[in-house]
């Protein structure tokens, strides 16, 4: 999949195909719906040669640019975005950086420029409640009445609910998380809860007591409930990502005085370096809520019951 940044300096390889609008926060399970509506019209555009299956997001999410005090609230870095994206067939993705001069740019403009000329598109695909423009004054109605002169089609997809007849969004997705219960959360995305991040250099305590950790620090991603999880944790070893079952904490180390939440990830028979490299962690099941401990020999027992729950938990789960 190719990665696209400058809506004026697309390839012709890329132009004529249907395109999926949207931010695309987690890519759950009504993100998917969308991509896949596009995915299965693209191969009908110009004439039943088919055109090029595009998905259009944007970064920063808008909300940080509007609410820059807001605490850290995202479900999906870029790279964990483009992971999903790609797995659902898309040809280019194409990031829009977000910015107070795209963001005052009005809806029409959006339409003609970026889509109609730039991107060339042939049909896009876009959720009902979909908003875009200065002030979010564009929406579907807009989008279709422009489309019709520009010589493109349209489509829109109802949000998509559970058994229960409730919506899938990103906000359950977040509630969920920040409640402990990343099982919840994994049956709105399809699969667990991911963070991607950047392995930093610890204290190295963990190694000391025989469960070395990955440590990652969270950066923009929202901070889930504090506390124990069962975890796989995918390393990237050339174009594969080799997944391990693992055991990690998310909290402050209150045993040690810290402040400032850190994700320590110990995987089971692991023995490679993984400092400096992005490694994928997804939240599988929530074991215990975080506490502080007595001593060393207190925490390394909890964490050697940790750790075989999770074993257990994860077994279960394959």
């Amino acid at each position: 999949m190719r990665i696209l940044r400058h809506h004026d300096e697309v390839p012709p390889d890329c132009r004529g195909g249907a395109v999926a609008l949207g931010n695309f926060d987690g890519v759950h399970r009504g993100h998917q719906a969308v991509i896949r509506t596009a995915r299965d019209i693209a191969p009908k555009l110009n004439d039943g040669l088919g055109g090029p299956l595009g998905v259009m997001t944007f970064d920063p999410h808008p909300r940080r640019l509007f609410q820059p005090d807001a605490p850290p609230f995202a479900l999906s870095a870029l790279r964990t975005k483009a992971h999903r994206i790609e797995d659902l067939g898309a040809d280019f993705l194409y990031v829009q950086h977000f910015d107070r001069t795209f963001a005052s740019h009005p809806a029409e403009w959006f339409v003609e420029t970026v889509l109609a000329r730039n991107l060339g598109v042939r049909h896009v695909v876009i959720g009902e409640d979909y908003h875009f423009g200065q002030g979010r004054r564009g929406n579907a109605t807009l989008m279709r009445a422009m489309a019709t002169d520009l010589g493109f089609g349209v489509t829109t997809v109802a949000p998509v609910t559970d058994s229960g007849g409730q919506v899938l969004s990103s906000t359950r997705v977040r509630e969920a998380l920040e409640a402990g219960r990343p099982e919840e959360a994994a049956r709105v995305l399809g699969q667990p809860w991911e963070v991607e991040s950047r392995v930093e250099h610890g204290d190295a305590r963990g190694r000391t007591i025989g469960f070395p950790t990955a440590n990652l620090r969270l950066g923009e991603h929202l901070r889930p409930a504090l506390g124990v999880y069962a975890v796989r944790a995918g390393v990237d070893t050339g174009p594969e990502t080799v997944w391990h079952d693992g055991v990690a904490n998310f909290g402050r180390r209150p045993t040690f005085d810290a402040t400032d939440p850190l994700l320590e990830v110990h995987l089971f028979g692991f023995d490679g370096d993984l400092y400096h490299q992005h490694l994928r962690v997804r939240l599988v099941a929530f074991l215990r809520p975080e506490r502080k401990f007595d001593g060393l020999e207190a925490l390394k027992a909890q964490i050697g019951a940790d750790a075989d729950a999770a074993r257990r938990l994860l077994s279960a789960k394959v």
